[in-house]
């Protein structure tokens, strides 16, 4: 069990088992995100070096919030968009990224100390990173892999073909 929590320490989340995989997205989406976090009071920056996100995914099933539920927003690019991207407004820390019909979460990984992030495995969308040349450490893809949604599909297999629901207080306005 590992014990998630925000920059003021209001809020946490709680994953237990190990995650499905540690990725850095470089997608046009994350990015737009990130930027607009980083116009919240206090919020610190979630980009990474080449200017992408580093998320950890766990199983929905494998995660839960332990305290300061009631501070968890949601933020979404468009009004349709199936991807919501949560954040704890207590110090407007972003906390993990859903989309609408997974049966996983994306938690940033700049929540764990640097000690016990895990270690990025491969790269997503490497095709969105303008001018940058992701460095050959890990596998860099265009887009998503067949072994990338493989791993997700194993991990939906392993649920049971379940999709928690994740409650969270409403709209974050950026």
């Amino acid at each position: 069990m590992t014990k998630i929590l925000c920059k003021c320490g209001t809020t946490a989340l709680e994953v237990t088992k190990e995650p499905i995989m540690s990725v850095e997205c470089l997608c046009d989406s994350c990015s737009k995100a990130a930027s607009k976090f980083e116009t919240l009071r206090g919020a610190q920056s979630i980009v990474t070096k080449l200017g992408g996100t580093h998320f950890v995914l766990y199983r929905k099933d494998r995660f839960s919030c332990v305290a300061g539920a009631e501070n968890l927003k949601e933020f979404r690019l468009s009004p349709d968009a199936k991807t919501r991207r949560v954040v704890a407004t207590c110090c407007n820390t972003p906390m993990f990224l859903e989309f609408e019909q997974g049966h996983w979460v994306s938690i940033y990984a700049n929540l764990w100390n640097n000690e016990n992030r895990p270690a990025i495995e491969m790269r997503t969308m490497t095709k969105d990173a303008v001018g940058v040349t992701p460095p050959d450490d890990v596998p860099n893809p265009k887009t998503h892999t067949l072994g990338f949604m493989g791993k997700l599909l194993s991990a939906w297999v392993a649920m049971g073909f379940r999709n928690p629901k994740i409650a969270v207080n409403g709209p974050l306005d950026i």
